[in-house]
C-alpha cells in the first residue's frame, strides 16, 4: 500500500511541476518515478520506521509554528549581532528523543538546525545534541516545545 501511495504522489508530483504532456515526455516521467520508486525500495524508505507519508496530515500545522519560531529567532539572532557587546554565550545541550521514531528524530534535529541560533550536531541512537549561540536558545530547547511539537508528529 505504501509503495502505491508513494507511487501515485510522485507521479502526480511529476505531472504537475512538468506541465509537458507529449508522449516522449510523459515516457521519460513514468520511467523517473519508477526508478525513484525502485531506489525508494532498496534505501528502505518504505520501512516502518523510514515511512514518512503518514506525518504529511500533521505537518502543515507544525510547519506553521515552526516558521513563526524561525522568525522569532532571526530577530534574537539580529538584535545579537547589532549590539556592540556580542552577548553570545555558546553552549551544547542534549535532547533526548528516543522516545520518537527515526524519521521524527530527523524532523526534530532539522527543524533545530532551521532555527537560527541553534545548529544539530550530532544523532546519537536518539540523543541530539545542539550547538545554542547564547542560553536564551538553549532554554528555549530545554524547556520542550520543541520536542513536543516533534511528538505530536508521529503520535497516531
Amino acid at each position: 500500500m505504501r509503495f502505491v501511495v508513494a507511487a501515485i504522489v510522485f507521479a502526480a508530483a511529476w505531472l504537475l511541476w512538468s506541465g509537458h504532456y507529449s508522449p516522449l515526455l510523459l515516457l521519460l516521467g513514468a520511467f523517473s518515478c519508477a526508478l525513484v520508486l525502485i531506489l525508494a525500495a532498496r534505501t528502505g524508505f518504505f520501512a516502518v520506521e523510514a515511512y514518512a507519508l503518514h506525518l504529511g496530515p500533521r505537518l502543515p500545522r507544525f510547519w506553521f509554528w515552526l516558521l513563526k519560531e524561525i522568525v522569532k529567532a532571526n530577530v534574537a539572532v539580529a538584535r545579537i549581532i547589532l549590539s556592540p557587546k556580542l552577548p553570545i554565550e555558546p553552549t551544547i545541550i542534549t535532547i533526548d528523543a528516543r522516545h520518537l521514531p527515526m524519521v521524527t528524530q530527523a524532523t526534530l534535529a532539522n527543524a533545530i538546525t532551521l532555527t537560527p541560533g541553534t545548529v544539530s550536531l550530532d544523532v546519537d541512537r536518539g540523543v541530539i545534541e545542539v550547538h545554542c549561540l547564547t542560553a536564551d536558545a538553549a532554554g528555549d530547547l530545554n524547556n520542550g516545545e520543541m520536542l513536543r511539537r516533534a511528538t505530536m508528529l508521529s503520535e497516531d
